[in-house]
């Protein structure tokens, strides 16, 4: 669609000149590449050394409180991502200043080439949308100390003892004799020497005080064929991986479980953790060619187009004890009384699991594959049954008679849209054994809003059998039975549905949501026990992110603007008279101030359409009053992204400051079909994806045009990735009048080929809407294209 020109022509199509090659401002591919290059390196720098994954740790002693900060950040010397903390004041100071950072190990090996990872670990990175190296995550139990990280291809663990102390500590590598990445590792809650991780599809267990290892599940058999072992265990299919945000299979049991087996004498406590076992013995193989220094390899990944088959996943427990030698012992296997496709029939995904904090049970989302329907499951602990107890396949079902607690929905999201998925769940501290208090997450209202909600438990004492629950539930037993529900937030704006922070011994809830501004993500708080409107905790103008300490006091927000880089600092909560309010503790980082970096400018308009529709403008380079300059619009359009925030975005909008610092104007636009409005401005595109979006930008085009922006509507050009590749095809096809150039990145061309969890969600499956996935893919639109 373009006349590509030598790379020795000097002078190439300039910003801001009125024809196609102009003498003013020549400048050649040399230049431009220079350019890119720094701008590059301004932005890098910029946002290069933001720090997060924090976590606080107190440590009392008869003289002093003492309580450090660990975050991962870059020193000032490095490159890479490493473990870095500063100590605290023991007094909340009245002029707060900036606080000392160090790095807490003494060394540390530089991490390897992200082609030398596993293919599982690059899967990973890309599915977790990673960009930093080093250090990537780490575990902290605060009663000991004790971290656990994985890095160049391996894991280390170290142990800061006194908070006193300011001298570095010596990561020790944890040794290992199994054969690739030991992915997704996790500390056991009560005992911080042993350690999960999976290997290659399976669950294991280390030992770290002797070394000891031990793998907990054999679906694998060492094949490495996808067609002979369909299985995994602890490892979550590609969708709810790439779809539903849910990269773990496996959780630790938050207490240890009795042990009631009279045979054992010790009875020493076991371990447990819930995990996931998928198969995907009917998802579809796809072949794919790669090519290499040899030739052509073939790498073959599971992969569930619209409308065909999905993994399947089960709910299993493992549990284990320690002898008297530390040596793992007594594993046993444990699976459900009654699989869960038994009393939910429309189940597809299992989008959420873990554990109630008694350990009394365990819980799960179960969603339907229209998701349409959602269900809260709560499952006690012993409708898990040994695995032992199915060896005979001739089993009479009388035999298995006997008391098995029964399951319990609730809570029920049902929705003539779609349920979007969030991580808003937290059980409370209850005094009636019958019932279950959790805070949950809706968007009923229109908006994803907060709910107090008590529920009844199903009798737990009762003789039941699988015939006997499967008439229960055909008798409509197993519906939620709430008996209380109330609304924490409510109106025209959402709540946040990353995570939430539960302060039980003052009955206060901690959010982040857009209540202020659509633009500006804010922490706020509210009663859980009298609710009353929510008090906003961080500083408006600007956009946070925040990480909280484990009693609810202290928290740190990272936060930015448009035209403000990244800050840092740590605040202390007060509870003064019934009030919060919050005092600065310490910085960690100032914003920088760059006299070269050109912000965007945010604007707004009323649409057509009835919404307030939001946008920023990058102004070129040396912008001249009254010139109208070739125009780039920057496009995502699709749903569960937000572009257009009051925030420093960075590395990821490095291709609009480039542009800009070449002389074009570029636009970026959220149209209905993003995130952060509510449901009713999301769902616009339901069931017709590919076949609105574009109205929406081509309206914001024209609105800058009428207000004298710089916008050049005869030379227009759209560019984007994923949904903005497919947005991009579809711009130049459907309005060829207003985009003379596409760039596609990565795009959808056909909505058939993609996965079943993101386009039935939108499109609904294909058999049931044909027309939407005929007039959504860029395949119908082939002959609309430009063939110049």
């Amino acid at each position: 669609m373009a006349t590509e020109i030598p790379p020795d022509l000097s002078e190439v199509v300039t910003p801001g000149s009125s024809g196609q090659i102009s003498s003013f401002c020549p400048q050649s591919w040399r230049s431009l590449h220079q350019n890119v290059v720094e701008r590059r390196k301004l932005i890098t720098m910029l946002a290069s050394r933001v720090p997060g994954s924090f976590q606080f740790r107190t440590q009392t002693t008869p003289n002093d409180t003492k309580t450090r900060l660990y975050f991962l950040g870059v020193t000032c010397k490095g490159r890479e991502n490493t473990l870095l903390y500063v100590d605290l004041p023991s007094v909340v100071p009245d002029m707060p200043s900036v606080l000392s950072q160090r790095s807490m190990l003494e060394s540390f090996p530089a991490s390897i080439p992200t082609s030398q990872l596993s293919r599982e670990e690059q899967l990973m990175r890309e599915r977790k949308r990673m960009g930093t190296y080093g250090i990537t995550s780490y575990e902290l139990t605060e009663w000991d100390g004790r971290f656990v990280f994985p890095a160049s291809n391996s894991l280390f663990s170290c142990v800061d003892v006194d908070l006193t102390s300011t001298e570095p500590v010596y990561p020790v590598n944890i040794g290992t004799s199994v054969e690739g990445a030991r992915l997704d590792p996790k500390v056991c809650p009560t005992n911080s020497k042993i350690l999960a991780f999976i290997n290659k599809g399976d669950i294991w267990v280390s030992n770290q005080d002797n070394g000891e290892e031990v793998r907990l599940t054999f679906t694998k058999k060492g094949s490495g064929n996808l067609e002979e072992e369909p299985l995994s265990a602890g490892v979550p299919s590609f969708v709810v991986q790439e779809e539903f945000d849910r990269y773990t299979g496996y959780w630790w049991s938050p207490a240890p479980l009795p042990n009631k087996d009279d045979d054992v004498t010790d009875h020493a406590p076991f371990y447990c953790m819930l995990y996931e076992e998928v198969d995907e013995g009917e998802v579809e193989i796809l072949n794919i060619f790669s090519p290499s220094v040899e030739g052509k390899n073939v790498d073959q990944y599971r992969y569930p187009r619209a409308g065909t088959p999905n993994a399947r996943s089960f709910l299993k427990l493992v549990k284990f004890s320690l002898d008297n030698h530390g040596k793992f012992d007594q594993v046993q296997h444990y699976h459900l009384y009654e699989p869960l496709l038994t009393f939910f029939p429309d189940l597809e995904y299992i989008v959420r699991a873990g554990w109630t904090p008694d350990a009394k049970h365990v819980y799960a989302e179960l969603l339907d594959r229209q998701q349409k329907h959602l269900s809260l499951v709560l499952i006690p602990v012993d409708f898990f049954v040994p695995v032992r107890s199915f060896a005979d396949e001739e089993m009479n079902v009388d035999l298995v008679r006997g008391s098995v607690p029964s399951l319990s929905v609730i809570y029920e999201e049902r929705s003539d849209i779609w349920v979007n998925t969030h991580d808003i769940l937290h059980i409370l501290p209850h005094s009636e054994p019958s019932e279950i208090k959790f805070l949950w997450a809706s968007e009923k209202s229109g908006f994803r809003h907060l709910y107090c909600v008590t529920s009844k438990l199903e009798s737990c004492d009762k003789a039941i059998c699988a015939m006997d629950l499967l008439q229960e539930t055909q008798d409509g037993q197993f519906k939620a039975n709430v008996i209380k529900e109330e609304m924490l937030t409510s109106g025209d704006w959402e709540v946040n549905g990353k995570q939430l922070w539960v302060d039980e011994e003052r009955g206060v809830v901690y959010f982040m949501g857009l209540k202020d501004s659509v633009l500006e993500t804010h922490l706020y708080a509210v009663s859980y026990v009298k609710p009353s409107e929510p008090v906003r905790l961080t500083t408006l103008g600007y956009s946070h992110t925040v990480s909280f300490s484990s009693d609810y006091l202290s928290f740190v927000s990272v936060y930015s603007s448009v035209s403000e880089t990244m800050s840092c600092y740590v605040y202390r909560i007060l509870h003064e008279d019934g009030t919060i309010r919050t005092k600065t503790w310490g910085i960690i980082m100032l914003p920088i101030v760059c006299p070269d970096y050109s912000a965007p400018e945010l604007f707004q308009y009323e649409s057509q359409s009835g919404f307030i529709h939001h946008g920023l403008f990058f102004h070129p380079h040396g912008e001249q009053a009254g010139q109208k300059y070739p125009t780039v619009l920057m496009v995502y359009g699709g749903p569960q992204v937000q572009q257009v925030t009051n925030s420093f975005k960075g590395i990821r909008f490095l291709r609009h400051h480039a542009l800009a610092s070449n002389g074009y104007a570029v636009v970026v636009i959220d149209g209905r079909g993003s995130c952060g409005r509510g449901l009713k401005f999301e769902s616009h595109i339901k069931d017709r994806l590919g076949t609105v979006e574009i109205e929406d930008q081509v309206e914001g085009l024209q609105f800058l045009s009428s207000m004298g922006f710089c916008v050049d509507m005869d030379r227009v050009g759209i560019h984007g990735w994923s949904y903005g590749g497919y947005l991009s095809l579809l711009g130049i096809a459907q309005r060829p009048d207003v985009f003379k150039v596409g760039i596609a990145g990565a795009p959808v061309v056909n909505w058939l080929l993609y996965d079943t969890g993101y386009t039935e969600r939108y499109l609904n499956v294909p058999s049931q809407n044909q027309t939407g996935y005929r007039n959504g893919s860029v395949l119908s639109h082939v002959e609309k294209f430009p063939d110049e």
